[in-house]
């Protein structure tokens, strides 16, 4: 799905026009009262885990999914990911193919059977929560520490596909972000679930040599939170003079890059933007233009290692 939030989802109250949709998001509260009753599959002779969310784009899953990967491999499992195929998701699958072993398949179902048939050990779901057709031995949920949960509401009258109380069913939460204070957060999620995990986590540039912090800077993303993106280059001391954003899984077209290049141009400024956003730039376009790599640093991260290994 390409589109822009509307900026009033993620008011930390909700408001005039929030109220107006409310009755818009009662086909979505009946879907999901009757996804209880759909029939799953409990696969066996294969662990599975869902990295997914219930806010709308933008909580760092596929970062997360590429480090739990990592992490397993080191435990000498044998993983492999799996994501729907969408068209314009194009951008995730390109750095989970580079990242991970990747099937991607229109069908979850049909993708975890080609993955059992290659003797993987353990299959890692980028997204699929709301999927209730595979019962999933573990299900993590993630959020952004700078939009949590918006204005609490659900489509179209905020940015949640489910409510908050929905966090009961799920095994841990993780909070992906900038490493503010989650306090309140926290408490908010032992309300509904007194047992769930809740594991911090940020971005870590890696690529920051290949920068000059003395140089300005534009900016852009076609990403769900463009907000991290911009917060985690000025926690690097970058000097941001224009920032430029897109829908998310934005298709960058020869137009949108001359104007990018036209107005670094006239600002006398380098051009910086995400992997996610680079991988979609033709070879013939992305001259001048550099991408930060991130990596999710896991706070605690033995903690989750511990888990990992008492649970698969």
């Amino acid at each position: 799905m390409k589109f822009k939030k509307p900026k009033f989802w993620d008011y930390k109250k909700p408001n005039i026009l929030s109220y107006i949709l409310l009755p818009f998001t009662f086909p979505l509260i009946i879907n999901n009262f009757f996804l209880k009753f759909k029939k799953n599959i409990l696969y066996t002779g294969i662990k599975t885990i869902c990295v997914g969310n219930i806010y709308i784009g933008g909580t760092g899953k596929t970062p997360l999914v590429i480090k739990i990967s990592q992490i397993l491999n080191q435990l000498n499992f044998k993983t492999a990911v799996i994501k729907k195929y969408y068209k314009s998701h194009i951008d995730e699958q390109k750095i989970l193919n580079k990242n991970t072993k990747l099937y991607c398949l229109k069908n979850r179902a049909t993708a975890l059977q080609s993955v059992m048939e290659d003797n993987n050990d353990i299959a890692i779901f980028d997204d699929g929560l709301q999927d209730r057709s595979i019962n999933y031995d573990l299900r993590f949920v993630c959020f952004n520490s700078d939009k949590w949960i918006g204005n609490g509401l659900l489509i179209p009258a905020g940015p949640l596909r489910e409510k908050i109380k929905s966090i009961s069913k799920y095994d841990a939460v993780f909070i992906n972000g900038n490493e503010i204070d989650i306090t309140n957060f926290m408490l908010l999620i032992r309300r509904y679930n007194k047992d769930i995990k809740i594991f911090e986590s940020h971005y870590i540039p890696i690529n920051i040599d290949q920068f000059d912090i003395n140089e300005n800077y534009i900016i852009f993303s076609g990403i769900g939170n463009p907000e991290t993106f911009k917060k985690t280059l000025i926690k690097n001391k970058f000097n941001i003079l224009k920032e430029i954003t897109f829908p998310d899984h934005h298709d960058y077209s020869q137009s949108d890059i001359d104007k990018i290049k036209l107005q670094a141009k006239n600002l006398n400024a380098k051009i910086i933007t995400t992997e996610k956003d680079y991988v979609k730039i033709s070879s013939n376009q992305n001259d001048k233009i550099k991408f930060l790599k991130i990596e999710l640093k896991v706070k605690n991260e033995k903690k989750l290692i511990n888990y990992l290994k008492l649970h698969v």
